[in-house]
């Protein structure tokens, strides 16, 4: 992810919507992404998930049930969420969550897919 530029679509609503475990997240370009807890907490930015470069990559299972407890700004740029597993250290930007939302199918189908190669279990 480059970062944020003056092209980097800026959020104009944020909804966190427990019941149905989804970030309601709506752009300035009039894109609108409803992204679940799972998927935001299985992608997180953080090096707890991500690593610390490529190949360092953490399979995340198991999270099919995550909540998001609180949800806190980072300056204006990001959003941290706190989920209820007790991951609290990714902060996602706006470029990142538009890209999220973006390549939603792509990457949730590349998770399954990992999941299915692991053996695992959402």
């Amino acid at each position: 992810m480059a970062g944020l530029t003056k092209l980097t679509p800026l959020p104009v609503r944020i909804v966190v919507h427990q019941v149905s475990r989804k970030l309601e997240i709506e752009f300035d370009n009039g894109a609108l992404f409803e992204l679940p807890f799972e998927y935001l907490r299985v992608f997180s930015p953080s090096a707890e998930v991500r690593g610390h470069g490529p190949g360092q990559e953490v399979l995340q299972v198991g999270k099919q049930a995550v909540q998001i407890t609180e949800l806190e700004s980072v300056g204006n740029y990001a959003v941290q969420p706190h989920f209820s597993d007790g991951h609290v250290t990714g902060i996602y930007s706006w470029d990142y969550l538009y890209a999220l939302g973006a390549e939603q199918e792509k990457n949730w189908q590349d998770y399954l897919q990992r999941l299915q190669q692991a053996g695992a279990s959402r």
